[in-house]
């Protein structure tokens, strides 16, 4: 679970694919990745893809020949009998006589005079064709890989040992060919577009469960994990973390042992020393070692190591020495962690158990309808955000989000009243929380998806003056000069202010590399995602970035090995 308003706005309400509409083309292979997602849409793909291979099945633009046809003349020279040989062959393809169409296709490339680079490929494109009907993967990707020696820039041939690849598992080489099959067709194949996205994301998990194997914890910056810590209205532990707190520990630092150490380290920002303090307070069976244990579990999640941070919350759920507070802040946050791990009934089965526990906890609905409205869950989001302002009234990060999630909702149901009524709640929030950044954030996301952009830019400065410190603010900024001006140089400048605050910032590094692609800077887009991709907290985050970075560096490959551009929009 993101930190706080991370859940909406920390790693963007603006859906990445827009950072690309706002530049003007498409992100890594063309906007048609993040376009073409409806089923309807993917039925359309499947009968374009099926158009195709009907085509391609017959391997000529010659249609086989009718009863009435007259059998061919005989033959004379080596070439027209390499020919004949192969358009026999399409006649055995489309009778789906594959074997006896690969002998035809055989005899075809035997008498193919050796300097005929144009047959010859032809004709083992074919033969990879019948190869790939009868599921021989190697075989066709053998074919494919001499027609692309006669022929590199050969489309079809691409597209089949792309297609041949990705059945073998080799899907960096699937992803080369279909990247390549993409820029040939200038990116208006929509089929060829479905496929090098299902590439891209298998490649990127396996990359990320690679990454995952090896992967040392990354502590986030400090304002990350106070925004995370301060996103919880009833925390059990807060007493430890508020530095205002007067009953915190006072004692000389050398001093201090366990639990007061982990709080003195939370209250300093010193939160490398958390977990082992914390660790020393559970091995010692001190009497705070269930809220040690809680608090140690936050920092593994904090850090990315999900599976121990689920370890350390299921130990304070199943504790019956745990309090009820303990026990429902353990079980919202192994329910973000159960939703990582790709568990989703688990995550709501922990839900409901905290409910059941103690159902007039704020935090459970507030954390939920984050989720919720993460899976574009709107209706569920709404009703939990409404019973945890119902809940606690005054507390303005759930008043904030349940208003944004209004506008969303409003926004769906083409509801103009309700949008408007929206507007004037966002001016009453900021006026009731004049020191909450994202009363600011959120409605400046609101203006600019209204295109008033001016008012959006404004609200943008306004939350930089109540949190300074808050470095993604700067990219939202950025963003929106891009949508606005299309000026790429300020959103440039405002994004590394960014990083100037927060070097350890995933979505500034990301976005910078995604403009990075569209200018046609690929090996420094690959740079930018190479700087993200520690600081992701979850797999699928992971799998994100190194399916961004995977696309750069396919391009990049692509341009070089066939000597073609990447098309790139003016004035970038």
């Amino acid at each position: 679970m993101a930190a706080s308003s991370g859940a909406v706005s920390e790693s963007g309400a603006i859906p990445k694919w827009q950072i690309a509409l706002a530049v003007g083309t498409p992100v890594v292979l063309g906007v048609g990745y993040y376009l073409y997602k409806s089923s309807k849409t993917e039925d359309k793909g499947k009968k374009s893809s099926e158009k195709k291979d009907l085509v391609e099945k017959t391997a000529s633009s010659e249609s086989a020949a009718n009863a009435a046809t007259p059998p061919d003349p005989v033959p004379e020279t080596p070439l027209d009998k390499a020919r004949a040989s192969k358009n026999k062959g399409n006649k055995y393809f489309k009778a789906q006589k594959y074997n006896e169409a690969i002998k035809c296709y055989d005899s075809a490339i035997e008498l193919c005079p050796p300097d005929q680079a144009q047959d010859l490929s032809t004709f083992h494109q074919n033969r990879a064709a019948a190869h790939e009907q009868l599921g021989n993967h190697a075989a066709s990707r053998h074919d494919c890989d001499r027609a692309l020696q006669l022929a590199p820039r050969y489309a079809k041939a691409l597209h089949r040992r792309a297609k041949a690849c990705e059945a073998l598992g080799e899907l960096s080489q699937a992803l080369r060919d279909v990247t390549a099959v993409c820029i040939l067709e200038g990116f208006q194949n929509q089929a060829t577009l479905m496929m090098a996205d299902r590439v891209l994301k298998e490649l990127g998990k396996r990359h990320a469960k690679e990454a995952l194997q090896n992967r040392q914890p990354v502590m986030p910056s400090k304002h990350f994990v106070q925004t995370f810590l301060s996103s919880f209205a009833e925390d059990p532990l807060s007493d430890c973390w508020r530095k205002e707190d007067t009953s915190a520990p006072t004692a000389d630092d050398a001093d201090l042992r366990g639990w007061a150490r982990a709080c003195r380290a939370i209250q300093t920002s010193s939160y490398e020393d958390v977990v082992p303090a914390c660790s020393e307070e559970i091995e010692s069976a001190g009497p705070r070692r269930l809220e040690a244990t809680l608090l140690r579990g936050t920092l593994h999640q904090l850090t990315g190591q999900n599976r121990a941070a689920r370890d350390d919350y299921t130990v304070v759920i199943e504790d019956n020495a745990s309090s009820s507070k303990l026990r429902v802040n353990a079980l919202i946050k192994r329910g973000s962690i159960h939703l990582q791990l790709d568990a989703p009934e688990a995550s709501v089965a922990d839900f409901k158990k905290a409910i059941d526990i103690d159902e007039k906890n704020s935090d459970i609905y507030h954390h939920r309808g984050q989720i919720n409205l993460l899976m574009e869950m709107t209706d569920q989001a709404m009703a939990d955000f409404e019973t945890a302002v119902k809940l606690k009234p005054d507390f303005p990060i759930a008043c904030v989000q349940k208003t944004y999630t209004d506008y969303r909702h409003a926004c769906a149901t083409e509801n103009r009243a309700k949008i408007a009524k929206v507007n004037e709640e966002f001016k009453s929030l900021i006026s009731r929380f004049p020191n909450c950044s994202e009363c600011y954030v959120l409605y400046a996301q609101v203006m600019a998806d209204q295109e008033k952009f001016q008012e959006a830019d404004e609200l943008f400065k306004q939350a930089i003056q109540v949190d300074p410190d808050r470095a993604t603010v700067y990219v939202h900024r950025g963003l929106l000069q891009l949508q606005w001006k299309g000026d790429v140089t300020e959103a440039t400048k405002l994004i590394s202010r960014s990083l100037e605050l927060d070097d350890k910032g995933e979505f500034a590094y990301e976005t910078l590399g995604t403009i990075e692609v569209q200018r046609g800077n690929l090996r420094r887009a690959m740079e930018l995602f190479d700087k993200a991709i520690p600081f992701a907290k979850t797999e699928a985050e992971l799998s994100h970035l190194f399916s961004l970075r995977d696309a750069a560096q396919a391009q990049a490959e692509v341009a070089q090995q066939l000597g073609i551009s990447v098309p790139t929009p003016p004035g970038l």
